[in-house]
């Protein structure tokens, strides 16, 4: 697999609750569904809870991989370090965090550089980021393919904390391009209008994901991700309209945005001729 590169797309936000992990899970299921060999990494060190939300157990985490790599790095494998989801015939890897606090302050940036890097026989690594900018998350934004940028309209703080965030992205001097604005929980008889927030940013949402708090339930209840829990739900819906935008299978309404999304959408667009290469160098 030398030379093979994995589009890595970083689930970000500056605030909790976000929803950053239910959309890292529900791009990792989508994009596994659709016959992608997608790895979910949960770099929330000290509080990860993919491992909960799919109702998952496992005794080897990223700490494990860490040692392993900084010992023997030639020999290393991460697929020893993973653990598999299975729903049906679909299945995506996940690598859990650190069991234990201790072991969660432990992990050095290079450690998790090197093991990001040596999953080239992936073609998507989703990462469910802490909402900070640490060196480590600075480190894996530099390495990402694509920044989702994730937040919650609900009110003039949240709106305030979302501006700040993407005004320091665009400081660490990451691409417009490169930063896909998705609002979560969208409303449009809220208070605080979409086209308002965009005023107020300078850019577009590349995606909106309406509330739907009884599905969200329901997914986690199940330990399943949306896509396999509440198939019907309207949110299960753009996510899945997220993975085709991500994966360029754009429907109807994504064909008419305005001129101004023109050039993310061939950015996504180069994204999915790299994938369609990494997929026929897998096949051989």
């Amino acid at each position: 697999m030398q030379g093979q590169r994995s589009i890595i797309i970083a689930v970000f936000s500056t605030s909790s609750g976000s929803g950053k992990t239910i959309t890292a899970i529900n791009l990792a299921a989508g994009l596994a569904e659709e016959g992608y060999r997608t790895c979910l990494v949960d770099l929330d060190l000290q509080f990860g809870d993919v491992m909960g939300y799919l109702d998952m157990v496992s005794d080897i985490t990223l700490a494990d991989a860490q040692r392993a790599i900084l010992q023997d790095e030639e020999n290393f494998r991460i697929d020893d370090y993973l653990t598999e989801y299975r729903c049906g015939e679909t299945s995506f890897a996940v690598l859990p965090p650190p069991r234990e606090i201790n072991d969660a302050y432990q992990v050095s940036v290079e450690a998790v550089e090197k093991i990001i890097g040596s999953m080239k026989g992936f073609n998507f690594i989703v990462l469910d980021m802490t909402a900070v900018f640490s060196t480590l998350n600075l480190s894996l934004l530099d390495m990402s393919t694509v920044i989702t940028y994730v937040g919650v309209m609900d009110f003039l703080p949240a709106v305030k904390n979302y501006k700040v965030g993407y005004d320091t992205l665009l400081r660490f001097q990451y691409e417009e391009r490169k930063i896909c604005l998705v609002e979560n929980e969208a409303d449009p008889d809220r208070y605080i209008k979409a086209q308002d927030v965009e005023r107020l940013l300078g850019a577009e949402f590349f995606h909106h994901l309406p509330y739907d708090y009884q599905a969200i339930t329901t997914s986690i209840r199940m330990g399943r991700p949306l896509l396999y829990s509440v198939p019907l739900s309207p949110l299960t819906q753009s996510y899945w309209r997220l993975v085709d935008r991500f994966t360029n299978r754009r429907n109807t309404e994504d064909q008419h945005k305005e001129n101004s999304q023109q050039e993310k959408k061939n950015f996504i667009s180069r994204l999915w001729r790299k994938v369609n290469r990494q997929k026929a160098y897998l096949a051989r």
